[in-house]
């Protein structure tokens, strides 16, 4: 049996979402069945085998759409196969060194029973929305940090783990 994967992403600038679409593709060239979709947007998890959630973050904060998924889905999502990542730091640091979840995020992880997270690089470049977000880029803070091979290399890591449980299971 095929497994049925979400991955859900609360994004503002579109950063997360291609995050979430890089770990769908190599999830979907796996042959797992995968849909990323924002968040906001989902309507019922019943129907997913396993999920992935990810948020940007914004001042130490998980991005609000993921934040409000996990609490709206959370007795289902505790029942699955539940994977979280975070996209921010607007430097290298992410590819060189494990970041620990923000403790919003590790409260979710204990709650829901989270198999693990992640935090990659984030992305913030020039027309990027919201008035702090313009300013970081203004003083020549911003930039694009997202290592799409650690990405990669990640989204195959949790492909093969539900792979696994599926011919185990």
């Amino acid at each position: 049996m095929m497994s049925k994967v979400l991955v859900a992403y609360g994004t503002t600038n579109g950063s997360t979402a291609r995050i979430a679409q890089t770990i769908a593709e190599v999830l979907r060239k796996k042959g797992l069945s995968t849909e990323a979709v924002p968040a906001r947007a989902v309507k019922n998890v019943d129907s997913y085998d396993a999920v992935v959630v990810g948020g940007g973050l914004y001042g130490g904060r998980w991005h609000k759409d993921a934040r409000r998924f996990v609490r709206r889905y959370g007795r289902v999502l505790a029942g699955r196969p539940l994977w979280l990542f975070s996209s921010g730091p607007l430097d290298k640091s992410a590819t060189y060194k494990d970041i620990p979840p923000v403790s919003g995020v590790r409260r979710v992880m204990t709650r829901l029973d989270a198999r693990e997270h992640v935090t990659f690089g984030g992305c913030l470049e020039d027309g990027a929305k919201g008035f702090v977000a313009r300013k970081i880029v203004s003083s020549g803070k911003g930039g694009d940090f997202r290592d799409f091979e650690r990405i990669e290399k990640w989204a195959t890591h949790v492909g093969a783990e539900l792979l696994s449980v599926a011919h185990t299971g």
